[in-house]
Parts: structure tokens; C-alpha cells; sequence
């Protein structure tokens, strides 16, 4: 390579990384994603716009990427692919249009909708689908495709960069960035101490009774779902399920809108991944919100975005590659400055106070790929009335 590439794609990485630690937390207002990633604007008390994809560049400042691999050290992209992203526009397309610019003779033509959507429409294009590689908001999508025999082993150049917890076993599809399960509770209401750490005590806590907040039509909360049934049962799961309603939980659209309703002091617990709680304190952070953690249990499922390539590719390795490419440092700290997620791979920080992840406990003997029944949880729901 000439040094003249290597003089521009420095300059494009740092401009990159600039960008990414300037990002507004309202700048968002009004884009919708796919599944999770609905992205939108609340306002706060004090009038800042507060956005539901964030970025860490307040309060949190600019940082040093010390570890991972750089995209400067990875094979380099040529051609052109077709990816079915799962994960917003809004969100991802700083990311993908940096692997872009890095690359003089690389084109991304990135079709967005939500994972369940994209699943549903490679299926039906069977072996006729443009799809190289399909980016997912969770592990469930991912083993949907798996389980359909749509996904090809990818190399260990790739799996090797994350922990085997945080791949398939079978090597089919890697996690991209991570999510824990928790509880968000309002500190004016209630001490860390009077939060349960046994998602299964929920239904019985009469301090709770009117008084939290789930999301029952987003994804996450039908992962959690799943993890439950798949740990509990699908008996325990209905009563939980029952109890939860005969204590009176209030329904929201999102789990932005729980975390936000909580900070507000509307409710004083609810049911959200970590990062929308990182989410409002970087624009309010003063609010009286904090975050819990059950343990051991489906309430503390680690869950991943990730990404695999279709069995349908027309480069099997530049697909490959360009999953490899989003576990860079610097796509890994793109991750935790605008959507606040868990870095996957070593070296990486996460931004907020959050615990690391070696911290967490997340339930024994739960494999994501265990998360692809959605369509039983979403059955069970209807069945006890929450959808």
C-alpha cells in the first residue's frame, strides 16, 4: 500500500472517531429503525432535547482506543456488498459510510428494516436473495437464519476476536456488541437494597404495585421472555406473566420510554436494557435514576447484536471481512459511544457506570441460539392477554 493511503486512512479514522465523540444526543429526533432500534426524541425537564440513540461525547468527553484491532491492521474491502441490516439507519449509517470512505474501491448497499422483517424476507428469496451478510439487533434473529441453514461457518480470524459466549458454537454468526438485561428504579423511590435480585420475586414486591413498567411489544423484553421459558418453563413463565399483570404493570411502547418514565418518577421500576438508562443520564444527569441487576436468572440474560454471512453471498471472504471489520477498536468503541452498548471485544470499554462484564451474572447454560423461539413467546403472551 502506498504511503499516501496510509497518511489518508489515518486522517480518515481519527475525523471518524472525532465525529462519533461529537454526536448529539438529540440529533436523532424523529428516525425510525428496525425492531429496537426505534430512534426518537424525548425532551427533558430542563428542555434538552434527549435522544434514544445517543452518543458518549457528554458527559463522558473523548478517549483513547488502546485496544482491539485497528482497521488499519485488517485485510483491506474491495468490491461490493449488499447487507441487510437489522439495526437503524440512524444508528449504523456513520459506521458503514466510514468503512466507505476507508476504502477507495468498497460500496455497502445497505437495505434496513427490522430483524424480523429482514429474516422473513430472506426466507422467502430463498437462494434468489442480493444478501451478503444481515447485521441483527439480537442473537434470536441470528439463530433463526442458523436453525433455517441460511448462514455460512465464518473464519476463526473473526470468531477468535470475541469470547466463545459471545460467538455460535457452530461458528455461524458472531456477536457484534452486547446488552445486559436490567432494572432501571428511581433512587428518589427506592434504595438499589429494595430491588430484587430474583426476577422471578417480581410479581410478589407490593412496593412494585402500580408501579413498574415493562415493554412487551419490543424485542429485548421477548428475549427476556424466552430466557425465561427456556429457564423456568412455559408454566412458571404464564404466572409470571399473570402476576405481573394482577399487579398492575404499565405498558409502553419502547424501553426508552420505561427508563424515561422512571427517571420522570411516573413509575419507579421497570424493565429495560442497560444502555437506555446511559442513555437518559447522558443527557439528564442529575435524574433520579439508577440501575439494578438480577442474578442468575432470565432478568440478567447478556444478550448480542451480531451479524453472520448468508449462504447466498457473492464473496464469501470480503462478507467475512466485513463482519471482521465490525469488531475493530474502532467500530467496537463506535458501539459504546452512540448507543452506549458493551463492547465485545477485549480491550474495549464500555462508557457510563456500568459494571464489566466479567461483573455480571448472567444465568448458567443459557446458549443465545436457545432465544430463536420467538414466535412460542409471542404465542404465550397473547395467550395471557399482555399482546
Amino acid at each position: 500500500m502506498q504511503e499516501r493511503d496510509r497518511e489518508l486512512r489515518g486522517h480518515s479514522r481519527r475525523r471518524f472517531i472525532a465525529t462519533t465523540a461529537a454526536l448529539g444526543v438529540g440529533a436523532l429526533a424523529g428516525c425510525t429503525g428496525g425492531d429496537e432500534e426505534t430512534e426518537t426524541t424525548t425532551e427533558s425537564e430542563s428542555g434538552e432535547g434527549v435522544g434514544q440513540i445517543g452518543s458518549g461525547r457528554s458527559p463522558f468527553g473523548d478517549r483513547e482506543i488502546t485496544g482491539g484491532v485497528s482497521v488499519s491492521e485488517m485485510p483491506d474491502l474491495s468490491g461490493e456488498l449488499t447487507l441487510y441490516s437489522g439495526r437503524g439507519k440512524a444508528l449504523v449509517g456513520e459506521l458503514i459510510s466510514f468503512f466507505e470512505e476507508y476504502y477507495d474501491d468498497f460500496t455497502i448497499r445497505p437495505r434496513y428494516n427490522s430483524a424480523t422483517e429482514l429474516v422473513n424476507q430472506i426466507q422467502t428469496e430463498g437462494q434468489n436473495s442480493p444478501a451478503d451478510v444481515f447485521f441483527s439487533v439480537n442473537a434470536g434473529s441470528l439463530g433463526a437464519l442458523k436453525d433455517a441453514g441460511r448462514a455460512q461457518e465464518l473464519p476463526s480470524e473473526v470468531l477468535d476476536l470475541v469470547r466463545d459466549e459471545f460467538h455460535d458454537p457452530d461458528g455461524q454468526w458472531t456477536g457484534t456488541s452486547g446488552r445486559a438485561r436490567t432494572v432501571p428504579f428511581n433512587t428518589d423511590q427506592f434504595d438499589e437494597s429494595e430491588i430484587p435480585d430474583d426476577i422471578m420475586a417480581f410479581p410478589d414486591t407490593e412496593a412494585f404495585r402500580d408501579n413498574i413498567g415493562w415493554a412487551p411489544t419490543y424485542s429485548s423484553f421477548q428475549a427476556f421472555i424466552t430466557a425465561m421459558r427456556v429457564l423456568e418453563g412455559e408454566d412458571a413463565t404464564r404466572e409470571w406473566l399473570q402476576g405481573m399483570q394482577d399487579l398492575g404493570v404499565t405498558e409502553y411502547n419502547d424501553e426508552f420510554l420505561v427508563s424515561q418514565a422512571v427517571a420522570d418518577g411516573e413509575i419507579g421500576a421497570g424493565f429495560a436494557n442497560h444502555y437506555y438508562i446511559q442513555r437518559i443520564l447522558a443527557g439528564r444527569s442529575n435524574a433520579p435514576l439508577s440501575t439494578a441487576f438480577t442474578a442468575g436468572d432470565a432478568g440478567s440474560i447478556f444478550n448480542v447484536a451480531g451479524a453472520l454471512v448468508l449462504d447466498t453471498a457473492e464473496d464469501s471472504e470480503l462478507a467475512s471481512n466485513f463482519v471482521r471489520h465490525l469488531l475493530s477498536a474502532e467500530a467496537q468503541d463506535y458501539f459504546a459511544r452512540t448507543t452506549f452498548e458493551y463492547p465485545l471485544v477485549s480491550g474495549v470499554d464500555p462508557i457510563g457506570e456500568l459494571p464489566g462484564i466479567d461483573e455480571l451474572s448472567p444465568p448458567e447454560g443459557l446458549d443465545l441460539t436457545q432465544l430463536s423461539d420467538l414466535e412460542g413467546t409471542v404465542e404465550l403472551l397473547r395467550e395471557v392477554g399482555v399482546l
